[in-house]
C-alpha cells in the first residue's frame, strides 16, 4: 500500500518562507514522478512542482517559478517543497503526489497517489 503523508505545513507570515515533507512508503518510486500540487480556497487544484525520484530535472509552475525548490531529502524516501518570499496566494492545502510518467507532468491525471494534504495559510 502506497502511502504518502505530508508535514510541515502551518501558519506563515508573508515574506517568509515554508518548508514542507513528504514522506513516501509502501513502493520503490525509483521510477516515479513526484509532485506538490495545491488547492487554496474557493479555487481549483494547481500544479507547484514536480521531479522524478531519481533525477534532477525540475519543473514549477509560474506562480512559484523562482521561489520553489522542489528536493530530494537524505531521509529515506522524502521529498521536500520549500518556497520562499511568500505571498497570500500561497495559502492553500497542499499535496504530495506520486506517478509513473515518462515525462515531468503538472497534470493531476497523471499521478496515482496521492497524501491527504497539509494546510499552509500566508498572513498578510
Amino acid at each position: 500500500q502506497v502511502d504518502l503523508v505530508e508535514s510541515g505545513g502551518g501558519l506563515v507570515q508573508a515574506g517568509g518562507f515554508l518548508r514542507l515533507s513528504c514522506a513516501a512508503s509502501g513502493h520503490t518510486f525509483k521510477s516515479y514522478v513526484m509532485a506538490w500540487f495545491r488547492q487554496g480556497p474557493g479555487k481549483e487544484r494547481e500544479f507547484v512542482a514536480a521531479r522524478r525520484w531519481n533525477g534532477v530535472s525540475t519543473l514549477y509552475a509560474d506562480a512559484v517559478k523562482g521561489r520553489a525548490v522542489i528536493s530530494k531529502d537524505n531521509a529515506e524516501n522524502t521529498m521536500s517543497l520549500r518556497i520562499i518570499k511568500l505571498k497570500p496566494d500561497d495559502t492553500a492545502v497542499y499535496y504530495c503526489a506520486a506517478g509513473v510518467v515518462g515525462s515531468l507532468s503538472m497534470w493531476s491525471r497523471d499521478y496515482d497517489y496521492w497524501g491527504q494534504g497539509t494546510q499552509v495559510t500566508v498572513s498578510s
